[in-house]
C-alpha cells in the first residue's frame, strides 16, 4: 500500500507541473502582462510609462522563462515563470494586488468554508443515502414512483431559487435567521444554519437518484438473490448486503469531493456574505486580481488530485478483494 501511495505521488508531480504550465501560458501568454496592466489600469488611452510601472512594481517586468541578462540561477529564477508560478509549489502564492499576502487570506478564510462545507456534505450524504435506500426498499410502489418525481422535481430548479427562496423565506419573512453575513464563535451558528440547509436540500434530487439507481443495480445480483432464499429479512439484505457492496461506486463520487471542499462554495458565500474561499475567488474574478485566480487554480488541482488517491485507497477499505502493489 505505501510503494502504490508514493507511486501516485511521484505521478501527481507532472500533472502538476502540465497544469502549472497551462495556467501558466493562460495568463502570461495569450493574456500578456501588458494586457493585464491595461485592465487594472483602467483607462482607455494608457501610457507606455504607466504600463512599464505597473508592471515593475508586481514584478511582471522580467522575462517569462529566461532572464538572459542575469547570471547564475538567476537565469531561471528572475523570471515570471519562476516567481509567479514555480513558487506556488513550495506554497509562496505571493501578494494579491491590493498587497494583501495571498497564503495567510487563504488560512483564514478555509474557515468558514469549512464550516459551510463540512456539515452540508456530512448531511447531505446521509440524507440522500437514506432516501435512496427508502426508495429501493419500497421499489416498484408509489413511495417510490412520487419519490423519484420529486427527486426529478428538485433537480430542475437552480440552485439560485433555494438559495433567493431560503433567503426570502426564512430570514425576510419569518425572520428566523440572519439574510447575510458571518460571526464568530457560537455567532456562527446563526449565519450557517440557513446556508447548510440550502445545500442538502439543493442537492437531494441529483444525488438521492444516483444512489437509488446504484442500490437498484445491487438488489438484482445473484449474491441478493442467494441470502434471501436463505431466510434473510428485507432489512438485512439492505443494510447488510446491498449498501455495503454498493460502497465502492458511491465512494468514487464522495472521497475525491472531500478536498475540495476547502475550496468553498461560490454561489452560497457570494449570496451570503461569508468571507470564504468560495467569495475570495469571485472578488478576484470581477477585481481581475489574476494573482488570486492563479493561486485558486492550482490548489483546485493539488486537491482533486488529493481527492482521486484517497478515493483509491478508500477501496481497499470496502472491498478487501482490492489490493495494491
Amino acid at each position: 500500500m505505501l510503494a502504490y501511495i508514493v507511486r501516485r505521488l511521484l505521478y501527481a508531480i507532472p500533472i502538476l507541473i502540465g497544469v502549472n504550465l497551462l495556467t501558466f501560458a493562460l495568463f502570461f501568454v495569450v493574456n500578456t502582462p501588458d494586457d493585464m496592466a491595461r485592465m487594472q489600469l483602467g483607462v482607455k488611452r494608457v501610457t507606455p510609462e504607466a504600463i512599464q510601472k505597473w508592471k515593475a512594481e508586481r514584478g511582471y517586468d522580467k522575462p517569462l522563462f529566461v532572464n538572459g541578462k542575469a547570471g547564475g540561477v538567476g537565469v531561471v529564477t528572475e523570471t515570471i515563470f519562476f516567481e509567479k508560478s514555480a513558487r506556488m509549489f513550495a506554497g509562496d502564492f505571493g501578494r494579491a494586488e491590493d498587497g494583501r499576502d495571498i497564503a495567510r487570506e487563504i488560512r483564514a478564510r478555509m474557515v468558514p468554508s469549512l464550516a459551510i462545507a463540512l456539515p452540508t456534505f456530512v448531511l447531505g450524504l446521509f440524507v440522500t443515502v437514506s432516501f435512496a435506500l427508502l426508495l429501493a426498499f419500497f421499489r416498484a410502489t408509489a413511495l417510490d414512483f412520487w419519490g423519484v418525481v420529486l427527486c426529478v422535481a428538485m433537480m430542475s430548479i437552480s440552485g439560485l431559487f433555494y438559495i433567493i427562496g431560503g433567503q426570502y423565506l426564512f430570514a425576510k419573512i419569518f425572520r428566523l435567521v440572519p439574510i447575510s453575513g458571518f460571526g464568530g464563535g457560537l455567532d456562527a451558528m446563526r449565519f450557517l444554519l440557513l446556508p447548510v440547509l440550502i445545500g442538502v436540500v439543493s442537492g437531494i434530487g441529483s444525488s438521492t437518484r444516483w444512489y437509488r439507481t446504484i442500490f437498484l443495480e445491487e438488489i438484482n445480483k445473484d449474491y441478493v438473490r442467494t441470502a434471501r432464499a436463505k431466510g434473510l429479512k428485507e432489512t438485512a439484505v439492505m443494510f447488510g448486503h446491498v449498501l455495503r457492496n454498493a460502497l465502492i461506486p458511491i465512494l468514487t463520487g464522495v472521497v475525491v469531493v472531500i478536498p475540495l471542499l476547502f475550496m468553498g462554495s461560490l454561489l452560497t458565500e457570494s449570496f451570503f456574505g461569508i468571507p470564504g474561499l468560495g467569495s475570495y475567488t469571485i472578488d478576484a474574478i470581477n477585481a481581475q486580481d489574476f494573482a488570486v485566480v492563479r493561486a485558486m487554480v492550482f490548489i483546485g488541482s493539488v486537491l482533486y488530485i488529493v481527492g482521486l488517491i484517497l478515493t483509491d485507497i478508500s477501496y481497499t477499505l470496502v472491498d478487501p478483494r482490492i489490493r495494491f502493489n
